[in-house]
Formats: structure tokens, sequence, C-alpha cells
């Protein structure tokens, strides 16, 4: 009898004790996920209560999305992003080479809401939306405590409608414009000679069809005697940072194009293998000359196998990855931050042209000029 009631007590024990390894194996487990526990038992209590006590039916999935949001925007970096099914989709046919809007490209820079580039040739364009005006309302709805992904699911919709934008411009006038909303498709590179020898190529954005249009356009105007080349990389927002490297091999000589570093000081080095500069490169930029045009423009400037001309960049050093959440949402985070040949960050900061000229006349011709002239110059002393 004694046997038998020691033995149900070992089982006990040996349950209990069982339990207790499971139970911590799971907290240990949480823990490590979520990386703190009370905080994660204070989240459930939260959402436990207002699936209980609410006064309305609650939509589980409205909660859920709600909190992924809120839990992004506390990480206070305007290019994180929860991507709902819409916000995704836009993303994903944006990188493709087209999207409904009308054709701006927006950041955040001191909290506000900055128009990076218009794209050529789009309805933001021709209504007169310049690079480094600040959206402050859209259809009289102000822009101010809204994120970044919030104002541009409003600026985009369905080809044919209009959008109201409030725009404050660098000059400090604040003037309204109307907006038809239209398909905005991508070619992203063009490209033709100039003064005989000179090639011109101009880059809109970085989609995933620019290297091999660039490379594409760059061999014809060989083929058509270029010796030297015009880079006009003004109001070009950036885009994929892959497409920004393919073009800088063509250009930049045997060595570094950019380090990507995380958070953990992992680091990742793009590289050149060009054995040398084949011409001399002019690189036109401005306030509009974002992350991967910065890139491009970065290296160029670092290896001296271009020279940049223009106006300071905007100054988006920091690279994103988009992850799927399920199959059709997902989180735009950024993870780590690049940097030039030398090292430089230029995150918040921009880059300096080697000859800085403001634009003048409606197409800053002025500043093509200049880069033509110095290739002139360049091709004249070789």
């Amino acid at each position: 009898m004694l046997k038998k009631r020691f033995s149900i007590v070992t089982l006990v024990i040996a349950c209990i004790c069982s339990c207790t390894l499971v139970i911590a194996a799971l907290l240990y487990g949480l823990q490590s996920v979520t990386g703190s526990l009370p905080g994660t038992f204070k989240f459930l209590r939260a959402l436990s209560i207002v699936r209980s006590s609410f006064i309305e039916s609650v939509d589980y999935n409205k909660l859920y999305e709600g909190a992924i949001k809120g839990m992004v925007n506390a990480l206070c970096d305007p290019y994180s992003v929860y991507l709902d099914e819409e916000s995704f989709k836009s993303l994903i046919t944006s990188t493709e080479g087209h999207f409904g809007g009308i054709g701006i490209v927006i950041g955040m820079k001191d909290n506000n809401f900055v128009v990076i580039a218009p794209l050529k040739g789009t309805p933001g364009d021709r209504a007169g939306i310049k690079s480094g005006d600040k959206i402050t309302a859209i259809d009289g709805k102000k822009t101010a405590g809204q994120t970044l992904e919030d104002v541009v699911a409003q600026i985009r919709g369905k080809e044919g409608t209009s959008v109201e934008i409030e725009l404050k411009t660098k000059a400090g006038e604040v003037k309204t414009v109307r907006v038809i909303r239209s398909d905005i498709k991508l070619e992203t590179v063009a490209g033709e000679m100039k003064n005989n020898k000179i090639g011109y190529i101009r880059i809109g954005m970085f989609n995933e069809n620019t290297g091999s249009d660039f490379i594409k356009k760059f061999h014809e105007l060989e083929g058509q005697g270029m010796e030297a080349l015009v880079l006009d990389l003004r109001d070009n927002p950036g885009g994929l940072l892959s497409e920004s490297v393919k073009v800088a091999e063509l250009m930049v000589p045997k060595g570094p194009i950019v380090s990507v570093t995380e958070r953990s000081g992992k680091s990742v080095t793009e590289y050149s293998s060009l054995e040398k500069t084949k011409y001399p490169v002019a690189v036109i930029v401005n306030q509009g000359s974002a992350s991967a045009a910065e890139i491009v423009a970065g290296a160029l400037q670092d290896t001296k196998a271009g020279k940049l001309f223009g106006t300071k960049t905007f100054g988006k050093g920091s690279v994103q990855s988009v992850s799927n959440l399920d199959e059709s949402t997902g989180m735009k985070l950024t993870i780590a931050r690049y940097y030039t040949p030398s090292g430089r960050s230029i995150n918040g900061t921009g880059i300096e042209p080697d000859v800085v000229i403001e634009a003048t006349g409606e197409n800053g011709e002025n500043q093509l000029t200049e880069a033509i002239s110095y290739l002139e110059k360049e091709l004249a002393n070789k």
C-alpha cells in the first residue's frame, strides 16, 4: 500500500516538474521572441479587455492590423510602415514600373512631408509641383500628425479621379493645386547624343528594369561614338538598391560601390569589377536626387570617376526591406544604412556637388550646359 502511494506521489511530482519545465520553456521562448514578458502580458490583457468589454462587436482583424501599425509607428521612422492590402499592392506595382496616382515621390524631412521629386511628364509634374514643396493638406485635411503612408494613400487613387493638394513652396508661398490621377507608367531611362561625342542619359528612378535599360542605352550611345557621358539624376527619388549597383558597375572603377551596414554591425559591400573608367562622366543632381540615385552619385564622386554638378541631394541614406506578413499585407522596415566608398553616411545631410550651380530656367538648362562644357574640356585635354 505504501509503495502504491509512493508511486502515485512520484508520478504527481514528475507531472508537476514536467509541466513546470514546459511552462518555463514556453515563457523563455515567448520572451526570446517578444523581448519583454511584462509587455507581452500587458498587450494580451488589453486585447482581452477590448474583446470582452467594448460596447460594440469587434472586428479582430482590425485590432491586429491596428496593433501592428501602432508598433511600427512607434519606431518614429518615416520609412518603416505597415503595408495594408492596398499599400502592399501599390508598392509592388510601383517597383514593377507602373502605379496609380499623380507621379510624385514623397519623403519626410524635419517632420514635414516633402516632395522628393515629381516624375517627368506625370500629372504632378504638369501641375507645377516641385522638389522641396511641402504637402500641408490633402482634400482639405491637414497632413500634420499623419504618417507618410497615410499621405501617400490619400494622394493615390483611381485613374480619372482628382485630388486637391495644398503646398508650401521653398519660398514660403502657400498654393493649392487640383490634379487628375492617372495610371503612371514609367520609362526610367532615356538618352541621346549631345555635341557629337558627348552622350546624355537621364534616369528617372530605379525600378526592376532600370539596370538593364541603362546598360542597353549606354552601349547604344557607345555605338554612336560616345566618348564622354552626362548622367542626369535630377529629381530621381531612388528605388531599388540592386539596380543602382548595376548602373554604377559601368562607370565606377574596380573597388567598392556601396556598403550596407545593419544594426548588428554586419556589413555587405557591393563591388565593381570594371578595370578602369572608360569615359569622363559629369553627373547632375539636385535636392530631388535621393536614395539609390545618391548611391550612384556618391560612388562616382568618391572614386573620382565622375564630377557632380547641381545642388545638394536629398539625404536618404537608409535601406528598407519589405517582408510579407501574409499573402496580401507586409511591412517595410528600415534595416540598414548605406555608406559611400569613402565611408560617408549621407543620411539627413545629402551630397554636396563638386560644382554647385543653382538651376535657372524651367528645366535647369544651365546645369546641363555647365556639365557639357566640363566634358568638352576634358576631351580636349586628352
